[in-house]
C-alpha cells in the first residue's frame, strides 16, 4: 500500500481525509456525510419505506394535517426556504397550500443542499409543475453561513427543516445551527422544525435496527466506499451492525463493531482494530418538546406553535423569533 497520500486520487483525497480524520482518533468515528454515496441513498430511500421506520410517514402525515395552520401563521405571500432539500417530497405539502383568494401562499422556493445535481434536478421538476413559483436552488453545506438570493427578501420568509435532520447534530452544533438560520432568514421570519420526539426504546431502537438488514446494509456501505474511494480494504463482513440507545445522551447511536482483532489499510495508514472495537458512525438525538424549546430559546427563537402525532412519536414546531 503506498505511504504517500499524493498517490490518492484527487477526487478521493477529501473522502480519505474526512474518514481518517475520525479513524485516527482513540475512539473511532466516520462522519455520517460518508453515508451518501449513490449507494447510500438508494439505501436511505429504502429504509424510510420499511414498517420500523416510522419518522418519514408520520411527520408527512402530520405535516399534511398541520400545513393550513402553518401557512395562516404567515402575514400573507412567502418565501420557503428549506435545509437540506435533496428533493421537494415534504416542501410540496406547503407548497401546495392557497390563501383565501385561491392564491398559492409561497411565490418563491429556497432549496439548500450540498448536491448539486439533485438541487438542478428538483428545480427543473417544479419549473414543469410550478411554473408560476420562483425556485433559487442555493448549492451549499446549510450548517455553515448561507446567504439567501436577494430577491427572496421580497416577501416573508418560512424557513423549514424536515426529517429530524436536526437530530443529527449534537446540541451544541443544533444550537448553532439554529442561531445561524436566524441571520440567514432574517427579521420577522418563522421556521419550521420537525423532530423525533424521545419515546420506549422499544420503538426506537428498531428503526435503526430493522428486521430485512437495511439498515445495516446502509452502515456497513461506508465501508464499501472506503474500500473504492479511499483505497481501503476493510473486509465489510467483519463489521457488526449496532444501533444502540444512550439514555444519558438521549440518542440512538449507530456503530460498526470489529468481530475479531485486525488491521485495516487505508490510503497508506495502518488502522488497528481489537475484538469488539467500534466505529461510530452516528448520532440520532431525541428531544422532548420542552427540552427543544429550551434549545430553540438559547439560539434566540421561540415556540408559536407546536404539534405532535396522536401516537407521540414526531413534533413539528413552528419557531418565531425572540424579541430582545
Amino acid at each position: 500500500m503506498p505511504n504517500d497520500t499524493a498517490l490518492v486520487p484527487a477526487a478521493s483525497r477529501n473522502v480519505a481525509d474526512a474518514a481518517l480524520g475520525g479513524l485516527l482518533q482513540h475512539r473511532k468515528t466516520l462522519s455520517p456525510t460518508l453515508f451518501y454515496d449513490e449507494a447510500g441513498c438508494r439505501l436511505f430511500r429504502l429504509i424510510t419505506e420499511l414498517p420500523e421506520y416510522y419518522l418519514t410517514r408520520t411527520e408527512r402525515s402530520l405535516l399534511t394535517e398541520v400545513a393550513p395552520q402553518v401557512v395562516a401563521a404567515l402575514p400573507g405571500q412567502a418565501v420557503l426556504v428549506e435545509y437540506g432539500a435533496s428533493d421537494e417530497a415534504k416542501a410540496s405539502i406547503l407548497l401546495r397550500e392557497r390563501d383565501r383568494t385561491g392564491e398559492p401562499v409561497f411565490r418563491g422556493y429556497v432549496p439548500i443542499d450540498v448536491a448539486a445535481p439533485a438541487l438542478a434536478a428538483l428545480q427543473q421538476r417544479l419549473q414543469r409543475a410550478r411554473p408560476d413559483l420562483m425556485v433559487w436552488p442555493l448549492t451549499a453545506d446549510f450548517t455553515q453561513g448561507v446567504t439567501l438570493p436577494v430577491a427572496a427578501f421580497r416577501w416573508p420568509r418560512l424557513g423549514f427543516f424536515p426529517g429530524s435532520t436536526i437530530g443529527n447534530l449534537d446540541p451544541s452544533a443544533a444550537q448553532q445551527f439554529l442561531r445561524r438560520a436566524s441571520d440567514t432568514l432574517g427579521d420577522g421570519s418563522l421556521f419550521l422544525v420537525g423532530f423525533d420526539l424521545r419515546k420506549d426504546p422499544a420503538v426506537l431502537v428498531p428503526a435503526y435496527d430493522d428486521a430485512a438488514g437495511v439498515t445495516a446494509a446502509f452502515n456497513r456501505n461506508i465501508l464499501v466506499r472506503l474500500n473504492r474511494e479511499a483505497d481501503a480494504d476493510f473486509d465489510v463482513d467483519s463489521f457488526a451492525h449496532r444501533a444502540i440507545w444512550n439514555d444519558v445522551e438521549s440518542r440512538i447511536e449507530m456503530h460498526l463493531e470489529s468481530r475479531h482483532d485486525q488491521l485495516v489499510q487505508i490510503a497508506g495508514h495502518t488502522i488497528r482494530f481489537a475484538e469488539g472495537e467500534t466505529i461510530h458512525t452516528e448520532n440520532s438525538y431525541k428531544y422532548s418538546p420542552e427540552r427543544f424549546a429550551t434549545l430553540a430559546a438559547e439560539a434566540g427563537w421561540q415556540v408559536a406553535q407546536q404539534w405532535n402525532d396522536p401516537q407521540r412519536r414526531f413534533s413539528l414546531h413552528l419557531l418565531e423569533q425572540r424579541q430582545s
